[in-house]
């Protein structure tokens, strides 16, 4: 056989089944679409199963992939073997009630001994016990050899998932020989032992199960093939294992070149190696498809491969982030076949690099805290309440914890551990409830008999209702007076219910003889409409007639900004890539408040994009349309849902043009250029993996534009400046003069610095082999503690200096340890914290330099003066 590189296989094998008739179509993306039974896409057919139960018509009856698939239910062995991995590739080629054993038989074999040419007789099959069709088909069609080919039974050779299309099929397998066999005069190619590789699975999906034990025949039988590509290459290269696979190897040489390890040479380093080739492959192509990190579902899933793969690292010796240059080899060996991660390399690097800075900021702690859990440790088990102070305080996952401990031959109490999470998540929960306690809560209760509102809102501004129901300080009444403050129920309205982010409208409901003022309106589960109101003057009585007037000034400034909400996300994903999906918004009459997935601040040049992206489609006056229409067919135009929102069989989309789609129940103006203008004011961090832009629209625009002015205006008044265009030269000469003042008092405070430090080095203990200095200075804080340190590890080499700042009620300690003190064993962030701890406080930091916090300052002066001998007992 010739070798061949992965690449050049996956392609032999799409243009050979392309050649049969199949049409090629991309890798679908490793988030499943409309199946919700799935976290990522794990096989080759599972993106198509509606093709093969028949809810959707597949483009061609013949089709054949490479899917990319992600498997997680064994990363915790990944790098452990040589065989486990959470990333593959699938080569599949279907048939969806077209061609059926005979032509799926026969091209395998001609793939296999002609396109790749593989001796006939290192080729093994295996059939279904009772597949005699399939047994002839490869002896008196193929030719293939009764004695290479083997019956096995349900368990290995029937696919069968619970009910729906099933059937027997047939394995390939490949003799690698019998150096690489058990010796054992049974083996064979259902030996669990190396020789026999099975590398083609072709299914013959020919009954429809009922879950029942019964298998009626299908009218259309189907074709369902797979063959995982990293075999297939270790095959064609002659190699053990995916890790030795051309692509693989790549990868992993990028890794030993930053690490300056090689793989073979180490038992350990090996795993390491293993474990970040395989998880920033996979965090590579997941980026790739808008996966992003979180701490839930598949966002967790990359989030634990990318911090797992940065632990390895540091066991590797590199503490530097480092996972964005292996991503880079990965882009590099797979862009020819996967063009996105290419377009998409610059997001890719960006988010890994980010996400493994921020663990790197807690990593360290955790660590050390965990190593001293281990270390003190005689019952083998780390308690859940260790574990979750590191997942808490230090952002350790549980996942994490138990790797490790199970390295030193620990385990985790997990019961505990998850008893204090959901201890946490409902002290959480209920301080939501107490910060947003509702004045109206129960009203559902109250409301049960009550019908659901009719809104007219979206087409009409005023209408004739019915008072069906009143509450009154959490009861149902059948009539109120001026002055009371009460939840009303009309029949109908045109008064929109907050909901997806818009505020409710404001107005006034009038009747004969009473008058009420709207300040809100909500909506309950059962769809009532409550106007949360006061009543100005008369009585209002159940059953009377009203007219229903929002404020609608008001709404007109909500639906501007609303619209602006779809420009925007439509603009964002635009330019920032689609994994930009909404994670919250507000939308009222002042701006619109937008919340994003996306990895990091938006660069001026980014937002500068957006906004004028938006104020193109303003411009140009868009139709702003609204169709209710199926589910299924709104998502065949492409309008975008929010993510894990429910919707019913009928949906709501509005569209500006071809530039925005968005499922959306809000209301909205019917033309783009009735937003006048858009404008961002501001672009901030929401939460992890989530960033917020807030923007104004019309009228808002006007009033930024008048607030700008007069600040402007009254700047330059107050510099004395005759001309505000003079503003921003003269605020530069005012910064550079204030900043060579600061460098001047910085300079002064160096040189006080310096002599307070000779005076304290005369007075300097000796312990062991190195000197320590001491000293609290009241009113020094971080930045001068620094400085002091500074100086005192510049001028000797032998000295640790251990100084405390006291400000009020709170002091902070500052280490320095010069060079030669530093190979004589000191170390700065273990002298700080157990210093500080002597004076109730904690801290930590680097062997030269550390800092810690002190909280009770009567026990100060006694740590200061333990300082040295702490250090004679560190020393050498």
């Amino acid at each position: 056989m010739k070798w061949m590189g992965l690449n050049e296989i996956r392609e032999k094998y799409l243009e050979f089944f392309e050649s049969k008739g199949h049409l090629r179509l991309p890798s679908f993306s490793l988030i499943p679409k409309d199946d919700n039974s799935l976290l990522l896409i794990n096989s080759g057919m599972a993106p198509m199963k509606k093709y093969f139960t028949g809810e959707v018509t597949p483009p061609r009856r013949r089709v054949t992939t490479c899917q990319k698939c992600i498997r997680t239910g064994d990363i915790e062995n990944v790098g452990i073997t040589d065989r486990h991995g959470t990333f593959f590739e699938m080569l599949g080629n279907f048939s969806f009630g077209d061609y059926f054993k005979h032509e799926a038989i026969a091209w395998a074999w001609e793939f296999c001994t002609k396109v790749m040419e593989m001796p006939e007789d290192r080729l093994w099959v295996t059939i279904y016990l009772d597949d005699d069709e399939a047994f002839d088909i490869w002896t008196k069609e193929i030719g293939v050899s009764p004695d290479h080919i083997v019956r096995l039974g349900k368990e290995d050779n029937f696919w069968e998932h619970g009910s729906g299309p099933c059937g027997p099929c047939s394995e390939i397998y490949f003799d690698r020989g019998p150096e690489h066999g058990c010796g054992k005069p049974t083996c064979g190619v259902s030996c669990d032992c190396d020789r026999y590789v099975e590398f083609w699975n072709v299914v013959f999906s020919q009954f429809n199960c009922d879950g029942h034990g019964h298998y009626p025949p299908m009218e259309h039988p189907n074709i369902d093939t797979g063959m995982g590509l990293d075999r297939l290459a270790c095959i064609m290269q002659n190699v053990d294992n995916m890790f030795l696979v051309d692509t693989a190897q790549n990868i992993m040489k990028t890794i030993g070149s930053i690490a300056h390890v090689e793989y073979g040479k180490d038992k350990q380093a090996d795993i390491s190696l293993r474990v970040i080739t395989d998880h920033t492959r996979a965090a590579t192509f997941m980026i790739g498809d808008g996966v992003m990190p979180s701490n839930e579902g598949r966002g967790y899933v990359l989030r634990r491969l990318l911090r797992r793969a940065a632990r390895h690292g540091r066991l590797l010796g590199v503490h530097e982030p480092f996972l964005a240059k292996v991503a880079e080899s990965v882009i590099h060996e797979n862009k020819g076949a996967y063009p996105e991660l290419e377009e998409k390399e610059a997001m890719i690097l960006k988010l890994i690099s980010v996400e493994e800075e921020s663990f790197s900021r807690t990593i360290d702690q955790g660590s050390q805290l965990l190593d001293d859990i281990i270390a003190q440790n005689k019952d083998k088990v780390i308690s859940g309440d260790d574990a979750f102070k590191l997942s808490d305080t230090y952002g350790f996952p549980i996942d994490l914890t138990k790797e490790i401990a199970a390295e030193h031959d620990m385990t985790v109490d997990e019961d505990t551990f998850q008893k204090r999470m959901q201890e946490q998540k409902e002290r959480a929960r209920a301080a939501r409830k107490n910060a947003g306690a509702d004045a109206w809560a129960g009203e559902s209760d109250l409301l049960e008999s009550v019908p659901e509102t009719e809104f007219h809102g979206y087409t009409e501004k005023t209408v004739q209702a019915k008072v069906v129901a009143i509450v009154k300080d959490g009861k149902r009444a059948e009539s109120v007076d001026a002055g009371d403050k009460i939840g009303l129920v009309l029949d109908k309205t045109t008064f929109y219910g907050e909901s997806g982010g818009q505020v409710g409208d404001t107005g006034s409901i009038s009747a004969e003889d009473a008058v009420l003022l709207v300040q809100d309106t909500t909506k309950n589960h059962a769809k009532n409409f409550i106007h949360h109101c006061t009543v100005q003057a008369g009585t209002i009585r159940v059953g009377d007639t009203v007219t229903a007037q929002p404020d609608w000034k008001r709404r007109e400034s909500i639906m501007r900004n609303h619209t602006a909400a779809h420009l925007l996300q439509a603009a964002l994903r635009r330019v920032l890539g689609t994994h930009v999906e909404q994670a919250g918004q507000l939308v009222n009459e002042e701006h619109v408040r937008f919340d994003f997935t996306h990895f990091a601040a938006l660069t001026s040049e980014e937002l500068q994009k957006v906004e004028d992206m938006v104020n193109d489609i303003i411009l140009a006056a868009v139709p702003v349309k609204v169709r209710e229409m199926p589910i299924d067919e709104a998502k065949k135009l492409g309008a975008m849902a929010l993510f894990g929102e429910k919707y019913g069989k009928i949906v709501r989309v509005v569209s500006a043009g071809d530039f925005s789609k968005e499922f959306c129940g809000g209301t909205h103006v019917d033309n783009t250029a009735k937003l006048g203008l858009f404008k961002v004011i501001s672009e901030t961090s929401a939460a992890a993996g989530v960033r917020r832009i807030e923007a104004v629209t019309g009228r808002g625009v006007s009033r930024l534009l008048n607030q700008s002015l007069s600040v402007i205006n009254r700047t330059a008044a107050a510099l004395k400046l005759n001309n505000a265009a003079d503003l921003p030269e003269h605020a530069e000469q005012v910064a550079a003069q204030l900043k060579q003042t600061e460098n001047e008092l910085e300079k002064e405070k160096s040189k006080l610095a310096a002599q307070k430090v000779e005076h304290l080095l005369a007075n300097a203990k000796t312990a062991g082999s190195v000197r320590v200095c001491t000293a609290k200075v009241n009113g020094a804080d971080a930045a001068a503690l620094r400085t002091m340190c500074d100086q005192a590890r510049s001028s000797a080499d032998d000295l640790v200096a251990v100084f405390a700042g006291v400000n009020g009620a709170k002091a902070n300690l500052a280490v320095a340890v010069g060079k030669q003190a530093l190979k004589q064993g000191a170390h700065a962030g273990k002298i700080a914290k157990a210093v500080a701890q002597l004076a109730g406080g904690n801290g930590g930091g680097k062997p030269d330099f550390a800092m810690a916090g002190a909280r009770d300052l009567s026990k100060l002066d006694t740590a200061l003066q333990a300082a040295a001998g702490i250090v004679a007992d560190m020393v050498k």
